[in-house]
């Protein structure tokens, strides 16, 4: 196996503690579910449509062809025109924000136990207005204050990170078919010191987390992307350590397919796939403007496709109590019905087996991303389904061997309360004879090495992984 150089070895067992600690050892779930419902009692929110018109910081800037702002700050919405072998397959606008912001997580080891520091955050574009997030937050506007807003809260100890110890740090990718070449800045730091604890944000453990990710909409999805990062597999534990951490699993499948296999076997196959599309594959992402988007209607309201979309452009006014900023108008993309992201999983000689998918995007950073085995948005139609896809279509409907099934949101600063099905099931490993080209079966081991190298994973999958359960 690789030997990851550090000393993020001695903190292994620890998070397994933590994941195993379900009912917390600092705040019980009822606790937490209680804060949540208290802060959305009392958080005032008002969302309606408006016209761009009404705006006094953005507009439409017609000779450039953007949705912008008068700071030029933030993101902007433009058109791109997606080309192969010289052939358009695909127009559509795209949130264009060039700017690195923080997810950062603050843990800190309470009671024998590590707890991290979660925020109880409003986003005008929440189904249910308060979601559990990281500790930080933050485009890089925030925290430059670009909007003459507050500072965000614990923003000093991920800008002096260095003081601290350092568990993850990786810049990771967004939603690709609705942000263009989007990153993040993913970051966990462990302290040692007493911090105060404000009002919106609560102690969890890691067990604590996953669990309320079984409520519909209530984690969301920058938690999700952050926790999806923690460190595990590639470290030479010894055999009693083995033993102990084996301990606080209910799936020895799950143990060994994180700690019992190598995490470099499968990579060859992987970017020999990627490496071979990156090199013959004739791909081309241009930027336009919106008006030249011969499919899209642009007006006062908005944008909308002329045909069948998964989602539109509109307008808001928002008036949140609470924030850095409390009254603005903004564009936010919202989906036009739901989209199902799964994972299929099998049992291979005592070890999981997780299949993903190698997906090229209209705005991935890179080209390529490992994906889930399923992402489908909302306009997918059951008669383009490969064979896998028809498996995966065909075990939901007769509800076999579902582990998961839960809607979760997007993130609802840039989204207008989308949410989406998010499914992970196990099947027989031979049920499907012959992988369509650009499917894999790998490893959690590889795919935590993965998630440690930026723009590996896309966001779904690293959602999806988020949730798995010991």
């Amino acid at each position: 196996m690789v030997s990851i150089k550090g000393n993020n070895k001695e903190y292994v067992k620890d998070w397994i503690v933590s994941w195993a600690c379900k009912e917390g050892n600092v705040n019980k779930v009822t606790d937490i579910m209680n804060w949540v419902e208290e802060i959305r009692g009392k958080t005032r929110v008002y969302i309606n449509e408006c016209s761009i018109n009404q705006s006094t910081f953005w507009f439409y800037d017609d000779y450039m062809g953007e949705i912008t702002n008068r700071k030029r700050s933030f993101f902007s919405i433009i058109g791109v025109k997606r080309f192969e072998n010289n052939t358009l397959v695909s127009e559509q606008p795209i949130i264009k924000q060039p700017e690195i912001g923080y997810l950062g997580m603050i843990c800190k080891k309470i009671n024998g136990v590590f707890n991290f520091l979660i925020q109880a955050k409003v986003e005008p574009g929440n189904i249910n207005y308060v979601q559990l997030s990281p500790t930080i937050q933050a485009t890089k506007s925030n925290f430059m204050r670009v909007h003459g807003g507050k500072m965000p809260l614990y923003f000093e100890y991920f800008d002096h990170a260095d003081a601290y110890k350092i568990v993850y740090d990786q810049i990771q990718s967004e939603q690709s078919s609705r942000f263009l070449k989007k990153r993040n800045r993913n970051i966990i730091i462990i302290i040692d010191e007493d911090i105060i604890v404000h009002e919106n944000y609560m102690w969890m453990t890691l067990g604590q987390i996953k669990a309320l990710m079984k409520i519909d909409n209530l984690v969301n999805m920058d938690t999700r992307t952050v926790i999806s990062g923690i460190p595990l597999s590639g470290f030479m534990l010894e055999s009693l350590e083995l033993e102990h951490i084996q301990s606080f699993f209910s799936q020895e499948a799950f143990f060994n397919s994180i700690f019992k296999t190598e995490n470099v076997a499968e990579l060859s196959n992987i970017y020999h796939y990627i490496n071979n599309y990156k090199m013959f594959q004739s791909d081309r992402i241009i930027e336009i403007p919106l008006y030249e988007l011969s499919e899209w209607a642009i007006n006062e309201w908005g944008i909308v496709c002329k045909k069948t979309s998964d989602f539109e452009v509109h307008y808001y006014d928002i008036n949140i109590d609470n924030r850095e900023v409390v009254r603005w108008n903004q564009p936010l993309f919202k989906a036009v019905g739901h989209a199902v992201f799964g994972l299929i999983i099998a049992n291979v000689e005592g070890c999981m087996k997780i299949l993903v998918r190698i997906k090229s995007e209209i705005g991935t950073f890179d080209r390529m991303e490992l994906a889930p085995t399923i992402q489908w948005e909302p306009t997918h139609k059951s008669y383009s389904d490969d064979c896998v896809e028809k498996v995966f279509r065909e075990r939901m409907k007769e509800n076999k061997n579902v582990l998961l099934d839960v809607m979760l949101s997007e993130e609802g600063g840039r989204f207008y309360q989308e949410q989406n099905r998010n499914v992970v099931l196990c099947v027989e490993y031979d049920i499907i004879k012959k992988l369509p080209d650009g499917y894999v079966w790998v490893n959690y081991s590889t795919l935590n090495l993965l998630v440690q190298i930026n723009n590996c994973l896309n966001i779904q999958l690293r959602n999806l992984l988020s949730t798995f359960e010991l």
